[in-house]
């Protein structure tokens, strides 16, 4: 059953029952709670008003007979309904009512107590005995079981308890406004969720003219998708599984893009224009070229099976070391650190949460590869710049390697684009489009947040505003950290001003037939090497159409990195012309003959709303700065795959929304929604 289903109707009130029992002058209220209340665990709770009450109101539990709050066992919570000065605060409530309440159930309560409502010391309502259970560990996996302690998100019975009592008592209505600055995927993700538990006001602001944010496909020629002529200027491939000793690993973490595309497809009634369709990716094949500097008899660059077949084409870095042994030794120790076996492959694939865990513990976000060489081990620096540069300063966790292991990969039929374009039925009519936030400030009386953005001239001083209860940003803190924004905390001011990006450069190019499928060695697919030409690093060819007739477009050139920087600076034409070149150096003179002049290219430091390929935090950042986007901070969530333990990936942006929006709604008090959520989203590796 699809989320949106269970969200019909009044919330989840098929799994509560209406107990009372009459107070002595007859019940003020009547309680409505789960059959089963789970010790340790956290529930909503429904109030029914018979009569208006003015006042003080508090909820307790103990025996069914007390008569006072003092013999209660635990108090849920007080606060003040109807009219009164301080029940202002519920002005969302009809009569300034609350009718919905957040019940944090001890591990020592007990069966057959009941909740008490009170006033003071008069009795307002009382509910029949409850039914306590406890929680099955075997179903229920803590955050503390699978992730880092100062990543609790999951465990909402923790995050609650960290938070001040009174705040987290009474559930907020669904008519709270939310802001959704960004429409990339964390963004679509958060609205996307937020629908499917009756949450509807709410609205994206995106700078662009377009929705999917670093999702790009470039239809080159203008081209459309079902005439594939197009290549992904940004993410492009799903790893699936991976073979090891004769065993297939599922690879956990993507299946998530897979539900999704499940649940738009079902959603868009699997309307063709909208419907996302996978189909095999391609990541190698035995005649993309290599990365070898010798070159063939007739002056073009080998393909990986030639070099394989004939050593003489192969390069022997190893000559160039000044003590090739000294290196092997090193690299060989350093491995050893890592440590990746079969089964903590199978961990990695399986668990990326645990595994993240498992790899502080071990210290692989403490050091780069190059610092563990150079400070653990003490390896002479030129040693170390041979085998790592000395300026690498990136984490050595390894689950991207794991991900590039995979044997069995998929993309998306028509390009990726495809996937964000499917929430465009849900989202396009609550989407602000050319709308560049420019500054957030914080109202503390009112208790909301202005956005501000400048329409028109920008030198411009007067801003427009559009103020939201909340807010999730879910903008790249490259961006972010140029706006005006609240106090916040120390570590998230941080966090957003240092976090480190990486660049990335991408050229499409459009040529008249897919003449590389016909060479005297084929390509069919994959991504190969630019043959040893500086700045073009990986060659992609087509995964759809194979051996189709008419135009095809090569991503002639992928690099990330410094020399990202380097190809950055170079004008497009520039840019454009050096790939073709190299295209011409790697197939031979029919690159030239059959290219039509169409390009595209993306040098993602270099744009305006984005400023990054990915977020791609040093050594040391990762495990300092996630504890600070598990914190809502004045009514902000930052969502984004820069929030997520992971980089890069669609998987991280959707799972960081997942976080964000389950964390959004434990603050409003909304703790079924927030279940629901969790357990649909990320039932494959934890329970709420």
């Amino acid at each position: 059953m699809s989320i949106r289903k269970l969200s019909t109707g009044v919330f989840a009130l098929s799994t509560l029952i209406q107990h009372v029992v009459a107070a002595p002058q007859g019940p003020v209220v009547s309680f409505k709670f789960p059959e089963v209340v789970e010790a340790g665990g956290m529930h909503n709770i429904h109030v029914d008003y018979h009569s208006s009450h003015d006042g003080e109101f508090s909820i307790v539990y103990g025996d069914c007979g007390i008569k006072s709050t003092e013999d209660a066992h635990h108090v849920l919570g007080s606060t003040h309904v109807g009219n009164h000065d301080l029940a202002k605060r519920h002005l969302n409530w009809h009569e300034q009512r609350p009718t919905r309440f957040v019940w944090l159930a001890p591990e020592d309560i007990s069966s057959d107590g009941c909740l008490h409502a009170f006033s003071g010391d008069a009795l307002l309502g009382r509910s029949t005995p409850v039914s306590v259970g406890r929680r099955n560990n075997k179903r229920h996996l803590a955050a503390a079981d699978v992730m880092d302690a100062m990543g609790p998100w999951f465990d909402g019975v923790t995050y609650l308890k960290e938070k001040e009592p009174e705040s987290v008592f009474v559930a907020q209505t669904k008519s709270k406004s939310v802001g959704i600055l960004g429409g990339g995927m964390s963004g679509l993700m958060t609205a996307h969720i937020l629908d499917s538990v009756g949450f509807h006001d709410w609205q994206i602001i995106e700078a662009s003219s377009r929705i999917g944010g670093r999702v790009h496909t470039s239809y080159l020629n203008a081209t459309k998708p079902d005439q594939y002529q197009y290549q992904e200027m940004g993410p492009m491939r799903f790893p699936v599984s991976l073979s090891m000793d004769n065993e297939t690993i599922e690879i956990n973490d993507h299946k998530m893009v897979f539900q999704l595309a499940d649940e738009l497809n079902k959603q868009n009634k699997h309307d063709p224009s909208y419907e996302v369709k996978f189909i095999p990716w391609i990541q190698s094949a035995r005649n993309d070229p290599s990365s070898t500097t010798k070159r063939k008899l007739d002056g073009t660059v080998p393909g990986v099976a030639e070099v394989s077949e004939n050593p003489s084409l192969a390069v022997n870095a190893t000559l160039t070391y000044s003590n090739a042994t000294a290196v092997a030794e090193a690299t060989e120790e350093f491995e050893d650190w890592l440590g990746m076996t079969t089964e903590k492959t199978r961990l990695y694939a399986s668990n990326v949460f645990q595994a993240h865990k498992q790899a502080v513990a071990e210290g692989f976000l403490d050091f780069s590869e190059s610092g563990y060489l150079r400070y653990k081990m003490g390896i002479d620096n030129n040693i170390n710049d041979q085998i790592d540069s000395v300026a690498d300063n990136l984490p050595s966790w390894p689950y991207e390697d794991v991900y590039f292991e995979a044997t069995e990969w998929r993309t998306i039929d028509q390009g990726l684009s495809r996937l964000p374009a499917a929430f465009g039925p849900q989202v396009l009519n609550r989407t602000r489009f050319q709308t560049a936030v420019q500054a957030m400030t914080w109202n503390e009386t009112s208790e909301k947040m202005s956005v501000h953005f400048r329409p028109g001239n920008p030198f411009d001083m007067e801003t427009e505003i559009i103020d939201f209860d909340y807010t999730i940003v879910a903008v790249p803190f490259s961006k972010v950290r140029l706006w005006r924004l609240p106090d916040y905390s120390s570590l998230l001011s941080r966090a957003i001003s240092r976090l480190n990006y990486s660049p990335a450069c991408k050229v499409a190019l459009h040529y008249k037939t897919r003449f590389w499928e016909h060479l005297d060695r084929p390509i069919i697919g994959g991504c190969g090497s630019g043959g040893g030409i500086a700045g073009i690093g990986s060659v992609c060819y087509p995964s759809y159409q194979i051996n189709s007739t008419g135009p095809g477009v090569i991503l002639a050139s992928y690099l990330s990195g410094d020399m990202a920087k380097s190809l950055g600076a170079m004008t497009e034409q520039e840019h454009v012309a050096y790939v073709q070149r190299a295209m011409i150096e790697i197939h031979g003179p029919i690159a030239a003959e059959q290219f039509t002049g169409a390009y595209d290219r993306k040098c993602w430091l270099n744009d305006e709303y984005q400023a990054g390929a990915w977020a791609s935090p040093t050594a040391l950042q990762q495990d300092l700065y996630l504890p600070a986007y598990f914190q809502t901070e004045k009514h902000t969530v930052f969502v984004g795959e820069h929030t997520s333990y992971t980089h890069a990936w669609i998987f991280s942006a959707l799972e960081s929304a997942v976080r964000g929006t389950t964390q959004l709604l434990l603050d409003m008090g909304l703790v079924y929604e927030a279940k629901q959520v969790t357990e649909f989203w990320m039932a494959r590796w934890i329970s709420m």
